[in-house]
């Protein structure tokens, strides 16, 4: 139930020095532009190609189409507001906004998780590798992840509309989050406060521990493989995978585990654009785009990206 008196929210952005906004306007284009294209590509590529129809490749293309939910449901708002000054948005789709982030937040944090068990099945028992991660395993872990997520974003966002705003109305940051709004509340916060929390602790913290287990029991697996050359490409993808990971757990953890008391809205922005845009713009890169199978894939959808 919408107690509000507030019928919408001012965001202040990144800056408000029009000299940083243009030269932010065209970096966070750019980038939004090459996450969303990425993305997009790796999204057609596995859905056309049958060869990708496989439970590492589909946990990819779901990380994928969160990527660009995460980014869409954010990035082109906050696009508009650099280059027209237009820092006013409505209290729905600000209510909206944040259910499809905190929905993508928690749908990528399994997802990573998901993708580390996966590849923990396929190189510690490569023999066994079909049978356990068949298809109705596949469609499990896809299952729990997406209503882990639902249910994460459904009890976050429906916390937020209980909460009473009538005044000031100004969001300090460049999205509808939870912290900043917690800020802005006339009704006590401290039932939301226990349950962000509480999602930080297992959804983050929980899911960071399992992922590191994982890919622990993975290198394990590599320190077994004779030849150096292997040892070499198995370690460069595990770094570059966990480096990934890291980057987008630590920010987020760092987040949400504070009281909203303690907030520091100028340094906060800075961390938040590193789970919001840089992790789904390294993701493609990281995950897909360095794998030969996915490289074919792609090339077979368009041919022109051959040479």
């Amino acid at each position: 139930m919408n107690n509000s008196i507030v019928t919408e929210f001012m965001i202040l952005g990144l800056t408000q020095k029009p000299e940083l906004q243009r030269v932010l306007f065209i970096v966070f284009l750019f980038v939004y532009t090459v996450a969303f294209l990425g993305n997009a590509l790796i999204v057609i590529a596995i859905i056309y190609n049958t060869t990708l129809h496989t439970p590492m490749y589909v946990f990819l293309l779901a990380l994928a189409i969160v990527d660009i939910i995460c980014t869409t449901s954010i990035i082109p708002k906050m696009l508009v507001t650099m280059l027209t000054s237009r820092r006013n948005i409505s209290y729905e789709s600000c209510m909206s906004q944040l259910f499809f982030f905190t929905w993508s937040l928690g749908a990528e944090m399994v997802l990573f998780t998901t993708m580390a068990y996966d590849r923990y099945v396929a190189i510690c028992f490569p023999l066994r590798y079909r049978t356990i991660m068949n298809h109705h395993m596949c469609v499990t872990l896809l299952s729990i992840a997406m209503v882990i997520a639902l249910t994460n974003s459904w009890v976050h966002t429906g916390l937020i509309l209980r909460l009473t705003f009538c005044g000031p109305n100004t969001i300090d940051h460049f999205f509808c989050e939870i912290p900043p709004l917690l800020s802005l509340s006339c009704s006590p916060v401290r039932i939301n406060e226990i349950m962000v929390y509480v999602a930080d602790i297992t959804l983050a913290i929980g899911d960071f521990t399992l992922t590191c287990i994982s890919y622990g029991f993975i290198i394990a697996a590599i320190f077994r493989i004779r030849t150096a050359e292997g040892k070499r490409k198995a370690f460069s993808t595990c770094s570059s995978h966990l480096i990934v990971v890291s980057l987008y757990y630590s920010p987020v953890i760092y987040t949400y585990i504070r009281p909203a008391s303690s907030y520091s809205f100028e340094r906060d922005k800075v961390i938040a654009a590193l789970y919001t845009l840089v992790t789904p713009t390294l993701n493609p890169i990281v995950y897909s785009f360095r794998n030969k199978e996915m490289q074919t894939g792609i090339q077979k959808v368009f041919p022109f990206l051959k040479h």
